[in-house]
């Protein structure tokens, strides 16, 4: 009995999340205190299943936090906000992303108060409003009339924006972002962390008749001695269900690694050992790719990479076997070396091809026991 198990790579779901966390640094001035409201900001779960659309960048959310600023006299509450900037409107959440802030709702000592966009600390604002963008490397301050105003109790919403480049969600294996930046004027400041985290798409792999291949019972009498025995091909039905198109390609590995007879062909997999350690068999695993389809695709090709998935073979329709080093995907383009382009639903036949060896190397003193063992797995690209 040849029993070929299948599972894949897959890591655990995980939430993004962009995680302000507020704590006290040193302060210049003891009795003034700025405060967040809120210590965390999560964005939910983030990949590529949730990019409906073509758009180079996603929108990760929005999220709205309180900030107050707290002294036992008046003084200058202006507020600034020190971190990497992407451009001249938003700051930098890793290569691959960023984020903006945009300030409303100023009160000044329990006085709605309209806020001023400061070029440097000091300098008059070189704008005016209800609700401001946050540029980098510029200050916000309580305002009237043109003024900058003094006082005791200042707060407002801040609200935080986040995004990603498209790309960042087409990662083969959970990652991890991390920025920080600093809340902070003259008496006091804050530091905050943001942090996302991006899953890959989920694929999920099926067998028919979970993955299991029968020979029945053989008799000794009826296979060769002298020579290998072929064993009838049988054939197991493969889907491959994804949440959202992304390439991928399959890869099998040998769960009874170095029993396969036939030398170290990267393609022939073990039947296990006899009760002597002898090596009972090899089989293979072998597609055909007209005998697969994928979505609304038409003829699909096979094409494979002994490199990781670094260069891609030229495509074609010949039948191969599924191997150990090397990478098998599908593409709907003849002779191209691009590599497997992006599919949701994959479907096609595994063909399992069987060989014993010849029976007077075998210990036939015991039952022999078929006992090849496979896993074929997904690797994200």
């Amino acid at each position: 009995m040849t029993a070929l198990m299948l599972a894949h790579r897959l890591r655990r779901p995980i939430f993004i999340g962009v995680i302000l966390a507020a704590f006290n640094t040193a302060q210049a001035d003891d009795e003034c205190q700025l405060n967040v409201s809120e210590s965390r900001l999560d964005f939910g779960l983030m990949n590529r299943a949730a990019q409906r659309d073509s758009a180079a960048q996603r929108l990760l959310g929005e999220r709205h936090l309180r900030l107050t600023f707290n002294c036992p006299r008046p003084t200058d509450p202006s507020l600034f906000y020190r971190a990497l900037a992407a451009n001249a409107e938003r700051l930098q959440f890793t290569a691959q992303g960023s984020y903006a802030l945009q300030v409303s709702e100023g009160v000044l000592d329990g006085q709605a108060v309209s806020l001023g966009l400061l070029p440097a600390s000091g300098q008059p604002p070189i704008a005016i409003g209800t609700t401001l963008d946050w540029r980098p490397g510029h200050g916000i301050a309580p305002v009237q009339n043109g003024t900058r105003l003094t006082g005791k109790h200042f707060a407002l919403q801040l609200s935080v924006s986040a995004w990603a480049d498209a790309a960042a969600t087409r990662v083969r294996e959970a990652t991890t972002w991390e920025a920080s930046g600093s809340l902070h004027n003259r008496h006091a400041s804050r530091e905050l962390t943001l942090q996302a985290h991006f899953a890959p798409v989920a694929c999920v792999p099926q067998l028919s008749n979970g993955g299991l291949v029968d020979y029945g019972t053989l008799l000794a009498k009826d296979l060769s001695a002298s020579n290998e025995t072929p064993l009838p091909t049988r054939t197991l039905q493969l889907s491959v269900s994804c949440d959202a198109a992304t390439p991928f390609a399959l890869k099998m590995h040998d769960n009874r690694n170095g029993s396969a007879t036939g030398g170290t062909d990267e393609t022939a997999y073990g039947l296990d050992l006899d009760n002597s350690h002898n090596k009972i068999g090899r089989y293979y695993v072998n597609i055909d790719p007209a005998e697969f389809s994928a979505d609304a695709l038409g003829t699909l090709y096979r094409t494979d990479s002994t490199s990781g998935g670094a260069a891609w073979s030229s495509s074609s329709s010949r039948q191969i076997p599924i191997a150990a080093n090397s990478l098998m995907g599908f593409t709907n383009r003849t002779a191209s070396t691009l590599g497997p382009v992006p599919l949701q639903n994959l479907t096609g036949t595994l063909r399992i091809k069987a060989y014993l060896a010849p029976m007077q190397t075998l210990d036939l003193r015991s039952v022999v026991h078929i006992n090849g063992s496979g896993t074929l797995e997904i690797i994200y690209l």
